[in-house]
C-alpha cells in the first residue's frame, strides 16, 4: 500500500486503520472475501456507496461483493493508495483513497471511509467507492 506524508504526524489511531487497510488487501489478494469483510462494522446500518446506489447492512455488502466476483480470479490483485488519512475526532477517521485492481480487464476508482472506533476497534462504517 503506497501512503503520502502529511503535513501533521500520525496518530496511533490513524496508523492502526492505515494497517488494518493493509491487511484488507492481502485478504483480498488471498481471495478471501470473508476477511476482507472483518473490517467493516458488522452492523444492519453499515453503509456501503457504490454505483449501483446505497446498501445498508454488513451481510448484503458481503453478498454483493461475493456476487460480483465469485472467483479469486475475478478478484484480480489489490492495491490501495491513501490520499488523505484525518483525525476528525476522538472515535472518527475520514480516509480518501484510490483502489486497483490489476486483472485481466484492469479497474479502479476512489473511494472515502469513515471509520469509527467501536468497543475498542477500529471499523469501517461508511463506504464511498466508485
Amino acid at each position: 500500500m503506497q501512503m503520502f506524508s502529511q503535513q501533521s504526524p500520525q496518530t496511533e489511531s490513524q496508523i492502526t486503520v492505515e494497517a488494518l487497510m493493509a491487511v484488507q488487501e492481502v485478504q483480498w489478494n488471498d481471495g478471501n472475501i470473508d476477511g476482507f469483510m472483518n473490517i467493516y462494522w458488522n452492523n444492519d446500518s453499515l453503509k456501503f456507496i457504490g454505483k449501483k446506489g446505497i446498501t445498508y447492512g454488513w451481510k448484503k455488502t458481503l453478498d454483493n461483493y461475493k456476487k460480483s466476483y465469485p472467483t479469486k480470479k475475478e478478484m484480480g490483485h489489490l492495491k490501495f493508495t491513501i490520499l488523505d488519512n484525518t483525525q476528525v475526532g476522538e472515535n472518527y477517521i475520514y480516509i480518501i483513497g484510490k483502489w486497483e485492481l490489476k486483472k485481466e480487464k484492469p479497474v479502479s476508482g476512489h473511494f472515502t471511509l469513515l471509520w469509527k472506533k467501536i468497543n475498542g476497534d477500529w471499523v469501517i462504517v461508511a463506504d464511498h467507492t466508485s
